[in-house]
């Protein structure tokens, strides 16, 4: 272990916060991906040709590739160096998304989504990895991870914003077009600035298969959760693929704890505070997933926004991220236990969501949308910030690029489940409403009236689940995480002791 641990260094990098500005930058590239194509989606699927039943490939492709390639990312990272993953991921980025606005046919753009999730894979836990080696002192830390923990949360509402207009003002391709100059700069820009700390790598020879198992793995489990919403719980590929990916995540599990240097060290999940972050961000994404959803099909069917005016309708829950990551969050991480501001934060985020089981048809948004966003943005602001900082806390820098893609697996894992599980519930509680109510409506527009109330009776069925999901995730954060408040001083893992004590919460991932 000795030989791998790096000492934290006496005189932080100078460029630490010029590198930051890059790191962030492609960060947000990654995160509203996953977002700003729903909005550009129609439009696509209209001018390419693309089929009712092949549409959610568009969605799906990324998900599964990024999804499944994360902890082999997360490992090249650690083996290859932590600033040359970032930047061929950028570069590759760029590359796919190019190929995404020329697509002529849908296997080119389902082809290129799929290249997309692979080249995230590479960047995201090369950005999270980097930042837990470059800020090592603790005040320093909460800033950096403050600002990361708000584009992490809040990338997703800035993309239903950027794709709105794009797709209103532009054209759907714009939607992938727009990639290329973040990833330029964020990839020129960490080229000339980032110097990551010598020492950190880890030059053992790659669990061949533990890749394998751990990529088909997860693969079958997003594809499985992505069958079920269109094909339903009971269809034959759902369940063979729900039963697949638990033989073939529970074989890696077996594999990694018998070979010599296991893809995924146990000890990095196993360690009680990382396991809690692991499983309570994971349980947050899922209710935080089908909420985008709903609220984005609320406002545009229901209520006849158009896509610019959905995304604007956001602002309030970005700003409540922003607010909560960099200020409540950045403020008390230095002061408080770790848990005492995740468990607070999901449950300020779940009072959000029990303000939104009141939806109606005519709901006002300045009323009921606007103080149930803020509230949410505040709560999950507040949580992700210290949940991020503890993801990699007391790793050996060897494992930094694993351990921060762990955190990415859960982000992408909770919301293939968030999606699939919420919209699921929502569609059947909507079924049985319209079943119940459409045989007293004789005229149009009541049988119209009748299916708008049945799909917000959905949402709201749905949201209740979200709500719960909340509290499970605040109990699970005040019960697991156990670590107490922040040491002031340098905090990567300084020795072997310092690698394998995790008492010292800091910002990493």
């Amino acid at each position: 272990m000795s030989e791998t641990a790096v000492k934290a260094p006496s005189v932080p990098d100078a460029n630490r916060w010029k590198a930051l500005v890059f790191i962030a930058l492609a960060q947000l590239m990654v995160v509203l991906d996953a977002t700003i194509v729903n909005i550009a989606l129609p439009s696509a699927q209209q001018d390419l040709g693309i089929s009712d039943g092949n549409r959610q490939w568009v969605v799906t492709a990324y998900a599964l590739a990024f999804g499944g390639l994360l902890l082999f990312g997360g490992r090249i990272a650690d083996l290859w160096g932590r600033k040359k993953a970032f930047v061929v991921g950028l570069g590759g980025f760029a590359a796919a998304s190019a190929l995404g606005g020329a697509a002529t046919n849908e296997a080119m753009m389902f082809g290129a989504r799929a290249l997309q999730g692979v080249f995230g894979a590479l960047l995201a836990p090369a950005a999270l990895s980097l930042l837990a080696v470059m800020f090592t002192d603790a005040k320093e830390r909460a800033k950096a991870f403050g600002i990361y923990g708000a584009i992490a949360g809040g990338g997703g509402a800035v993309g239903l914003i950027l794709g709105g207009f794009l797709t209103e003002y532009l054209d759907w391709r714009w939607t992938f077009f727009v990639n290329i100059p973040f990833a330029v700069v964020a990839a020129a820009g960490a080229y000339f600035v980032i110097r990551e700390p010598e020492g950190g790598r880890n030059r053992s020879p790659l669990d061949i298969p533990g890749v394998i198992l751990s990529t088909l793995g997860l693969v079958a489990l997003v594809y499985g959760f992505t069958r079920a919403e269109s094909d339903g719980w009971s269809d034959a590929v759902t369940v063979g693929m729900f039963v697949a990916s638990a033989v073939l995540l529970l074989a890696f599990v077996v594999v990694e704890s018998k070979v010599k240097a296991p893809l995924l060290p146990l000890r990095v999940v196993t360690e009680r505070n990382r396991g809690g972050i692991y499983l309570s961000l994971g349980l947050a994404i899922i209710a935080m997933f089908g909420l985008f959803l709903f609220l984005t099909y609320y406002l545009q069917i229901v209520k006849g926004y158009s896509p610019v005016k959905t995304g604007f309708a956001f602002l309030p829950m970005i700003a409540g991220m922003i607010t909560g990551s960099t200020q409540i969050g950045t403020r008390l991480m230095t002061r408080v236990a770790p848990r005492l501001l995740m468990g607070p934060g999901f449950l300020v985020a779940a009072l959000g969501m029990l303000l939104l089981t009141q939806l109606e048809i005519g709901s006002s948004y300045a009323a009921l949308l606007l103080p149930a966003m803020l509230l949410l943005g505040l709560g999950m602001g507040t949580a992700f910030m210290p949940a991020m900082s503890l993801a990699t806390q007391g790793v050996e820098p060897r494992d930094s690029g694993v351990a921060s893609a762990m955190v990415n697996t859960s982000q992408q894992v909770g919301g293939a489940i968030g999606t699939a599980l919420l919209n699921t519930i929502a569609a059947s509680a909507t079924t049985s409403y319209i079943a119940d109510h459409i045989v007293g409506a004789t005229s149009r527009s009541q049988q119209q009236l009748v299916q708008l109330e049945g799909m917000v009776q959905g949402y709201t069925s749905a949201i209740w689940f979200a709500v719960g999901i909340l509290v499970v995730a605040a109990t699970i954060a005040l019960t697991f995480v156990n670590a107490g408040r922040p040491n002031m001083t340098a905090v990567t893992g300084s020795d072997e002791g310092a690698a394998d004590e995790v008492q010292i919460p800091v910002v990493a991932h």
